[in-house]
């Protein structure tokens, strides 16, 4: 191997802080931590996350639509709280120092839930009448929730960037081995899910939620040490200092030129002379025609120095121009993804409630819990994630050409179709009371599809110094989803004029605390409805969107 050929180009140091040696770190040989690391974290999160809304109701007695809520508000906020993780990965920590302090916050929520659920005067009292919590323990309980909601804030926006910061961008192997680790990354996801859904809910429901969210609180503290494990292969993105005051910086700049002219040559604008960027860790990025109004900013006039230096609140570089324009450019593609994310949040809620009114015996002594049906989807992930990468691309990519199979807006927009078949489907099973289990596979294939894409297109088309925060912008249109979801659920059922619809002739309601007396397929052909006009709004977003176009090499 040539000596410029031991060490990566993507500026990426080892835990010592020295440039990477290919050899010796990153690829497979530390991603095998990270998977290990995801895994044991999502078996945690899912462990105590899938059964919740069933606590909510049995241990502090909520009924349907205030469990549903707090369940949606909480998952909103688990993927709200990653844009301050982000923010200090990208600006002054880095992913693998963020990963690490956030999951101390993380531990300690957790081991806070289990005390709450199984140590007298922090557990609800219970007898024949059902459960009696006091404003304490429901305080003690929520707090601790609240905590790990913080905790996974680190940890969600860091963890997949910082396994894909594990391939070298500038070498063609490892960027096709790059694309193929989001789908092992997202299958070993569903691993952890998988066995949260079925073993864990079956202790929680049969030997006590102490056990069941000690078991959790425990894989927690394996998946740290997992982690740290690798710490001697991983290669580190530096920090590129704060990306919201160059954000920031750019608008202000842009707006105290507003009468001046962008020259037609565009080779004319401000960037710095050599190939190494100015942003720590990133590359240049090359300039595009689309919102021109900000390449005001790259203008240079005579006051935009002040003792021979340029005053970056007056003049900014391209690259920094660029990584504004790549921000929102990333903001419809977005926003499309919040009505998949309301979707997928009924897995937590609605699915499991439907569960509970359905037959759950498996002969006449085995009975599934519901909150454990959310199985097939996890199997379903595990089936079709593999498929996609072994199978799928291959196939795809000798009738389109393209490395990937598909561009990662096709596979998005193929997941959004089949998530909106998926509701459909539910609508239809609860119609006749079928099984209910081809609604959770059609959302776990729309999962490959959809968010695997997300995860892949957020890191690819983000600025190299805003991985984290883009991939943290991914996650907020889950959060937004899952609160679109109580949004819609707090309007059926309590504004007057929409209730006074949905309970017309004496009806209860579309989702009453009796579900055998409402009218849930109501709701899920809502929700189809969204999703058919999300398509056609995604489609025409996907057609004109531009891809970012990078140079050079990182400082």
């Amino acid at each position: 191997m040539a000596e410029h050929d031991i060490y990566t180009k993507d500026g990426t140091v080892d835990i010592h802080k020295n440039p990477a040696n290919k050899r010796e770190t990153g690829n497979w040989k530390s991603c095998r931590f990270i998977l290990g690391n995801e895994c044991c974290e999502r078996l945690a999160y899912y462990g105590m996350g899938t059964n919740l809304v069933n606590y909510l109701k049995t241990r502090l007695n909520q009924g349907n639509v205030t469990a549903a809520n707090n369940v949606t508000n909480w998952s909103g906020t688990c993927y709200i709280t990653p844009l301050i993780g982000a923010f200090l990965a990208d600006a002054y920590l880095g992913r693998y120092w963020t990963i690490a302090s956030f999951s101390i916050i993380y531990v300690i929520g957790m081991t806070l839930l289990t005390l709450s659920a199984s140590v007298n005067g922090l557990k609800p009292s219970c007898d024949k009448t059902g459960c009696h919590p006091t404003g304490t323990e429901s305080a003690v309980f929520f707090i601790a929730l609240y905590l790990i909601a913080l905790g996974t804030g680190g940890i969600k926006p860091c963890v997949s960037s910082f396994g894909a910061d594990q391939f070298d961008d500038t070498d063609e192997t490892e960027r096709e081995k790059k694309s193929s680790f989001f789908n092992w990354f997202y299958f070993s996801i569903n691993v952890g899910a998988l066995i949260a859904s079925s073993v864990l809910v079956w202790i929680q429901m049969n030997v006590g939620w102490g056990w069941g969210f000690g078991i959790p609180a425990v894989a927690m503290a394996i998946a740290i040490v997992f982690f740290f494990s690798g710490s001697h292969l991983y290669r580190l993105q530096k920090p590129g200092g704060s990306p919201l005051t160059r954000i920031v910086q750019v608008i202000v700049a842009s707006f105290r030129k507003y009468n001046v002219q962008v020259p037609a040559d565009k080779s004319l604008l401000y960037e710095t002379a050599d190939e190494e960027c100015i942003i720590e860790g990133s590359r240049k990025l090359e300039h595009t025609d689309k919102l021109r109004f900000f390449d005001k900013a790259a203008v240079e006039t005579q006051t935009d120095s002040v003792k021979d230096s340029a005053n970056q609140w007056r003049l900014c570089t391209v690259t920094q121009v660029e990584e504004l324009k790549s921000i929102i450019r990333l903001l419809p593609i977005w926003a499309s993804g919040i009505v998949f994310a309301r979707v997928y949040s009924q897995m937590g809620t609605m699915f499991v409630l439907q569960g509970n009114t359905m037959d759950q015996h498996i002969g006449p002594h085995f009975e599934i819990p519901s909150a454990s049906l959310s199985v097939f989807v996890t199997l379903s992930v595990l089936f079709w994630a593999p498929v996609y990468d072994i199978y799928i691309v291959p196939l795809a990519r000798k009738f389109t050409g393209h490395e990937r199979g598909f561009t990662t807006l096709q596979r998005m927009g193929i997941g959004l179709v089949i998530s909106t078949f998926s509701m459909l489907t539910a609508g239809i099973l609860e119609v006749v009371r079928l099984n209910i289990v081809p609604q959770y596979f059609l959302v776990g294939c729309a999962e490959v599809f959809t968010f695997i894409g997300q995860l892949e297109f957020f890191y690819d088309q983000a600025p190299d110094a805003m991985r984290s925060l883009c991939s943290a912008l991914f996650l907020t249109a889950v959060a937004l989803g899952n609160y679109l979801s109580t949004v819609l659920l707090s309007i059926l059922c309590n504004i007057k004029m929409v209730s006074n619809i949905t309970t017309k002739g004496g009806s209860l309601g579309w989702i009453p605390d009796n579900f055998n007396r409402g009218h849930l397929d109501y709701f899920y052909w809502l929700l189809v409805i969204l999703g058919v006009v999300n398509f056609f709004v995604y489609l025409s977003i996907a057609m004109s969107y531009t891809y970012k176009k990078v140079k050079g090499h990182p400082a």
